[in-house]
């Protein structure tokens, strides 16, 4: 009894162990020189590739002056930055397998989700909102009876429609795109009658569309969800890297200049316009830099 007593202490030792030599991306990232960037294909202005490995937006390139911080910090004369294309369905479980050290894309920072990963500190907060062709003569959530409605495998937006105090009485039926881009390719081509997930992301497909005029932003404010880059749980070092980075950003107006360049500027590859102004509820995240989750934000 005492041996396998003995040895089943050491096995839960041994686990613990490797729990945290994983969780110690600081060491991780010192001792290989890289990092790897988890990235997202078509999360508007985001997040998106141009194609040929390249990714770029708002949350993109604020990663990238993340890593060249943390390059800094640990003194080190060459990081090489790996990306790792991400979905909604599979970002977290690589987040918490040791694949992508860091994701900064268009994740919502939520309760459930606090059980599997740590978020940084809010950087967007984003307003889910109806994407629909201009002539559909939907403008509400009531209008959404009988329809088509697509959203994202992985994402929490659908969930939040049904939640919503205004879709008593309301029934439409669920269409699933595999990323942000099949979800609009689906209201593109007649498959769905509306689009429902994050503003931005609906202003950013929209935005590159062949013809944006053919689809507006309706509706309700479905919910207000901040939105923060993910990494794994248990590593309040890195965690604290990157929280600095970030607050650093903010004081020297950098990210605010950022923000401008990927919203408000042209943007490849069509050069167009996502013409979203900063929202209070972004500059008030920035004012008071926090992980909360989206529970508490709602309570307030």
């Amino acid at each position: 009894m005492r041996h396998t007593t003995l040895a089943f202490a050491l096995a839960l030792t041994s686990v613990f162990t490797a729990k945290l030599a994983q969780a110690d991306t600081l060491k991780k990232i010192k001792e290989t020189g890289a990092i790897t960037l988890g990235a997202r294909e078509s999360s508007g202005a985001l997040s998106y590739t141009l194609g040929d490995g390249k990714y770029v937006g708002f949350h993109t390139e604020m990663a990238q002056r993340i890593t060249a911080d943390v390059q800094q910090q640990l003194g080190l004369p060459k990081l090489d930055v790996k990306f790792q294309p991400v979905t909604s369905a599979n970002r977290i479980p690589l987040v918490v397998n040791g694949t992508v050290d860091l994701e900064c894309g268009s994740t919502t920072n939520n309760a459930a989700r606090q059980k599997d990963v740590a978020f940084a500190v809010t950087t967007y907060v984003e307003e889910v909102r109806i994407a629909t062709k201009a002539n559909s003569g939907i403008n509400s959530i009531k209008d959404l009876s009988g329809k088509n409605v697509a959203t994202t495998t992985g994402t929490t937006s659908v969930q939040t429609l049904r939640k919503h105090e205004r879709t008593t009485g309301v029934d439409f039926k669920e269409v699933f795109g595999k990323d942000h881009v099949d979800s609009f390719l689906l209201l593109e081509t007649g498959r769905a009658d509306a689009f429902v997930m994050d503003g931005a992301i609906l202003a950013g497909n929209i935005a590159k569309s062949k013809n944006p005029s053919d689809y507006k932003i309706v509706g309700e404010v479905l919910s207000v969800e901040p939105i923060a880059c993910m990494l794994r749980k248990d590593d309040p070092n890195f965690k604290q890297a990157v929280d600095e980075s970030i607050k650093r950003m903010i004081k020297s107006n950098e990210l605010a200049k950022l923000y401008d360049k990927w919203f408000m500027q042209p943007i490849p590859p069509a050069n167009t316009r996502v013409g979203l102004p900063l929202s209070d509820a972004t500059k008030a995240a920035w004012s008071n830099p926090n992980d909360k989750p989206m529970e508490e934000l709602v309570r307030k």
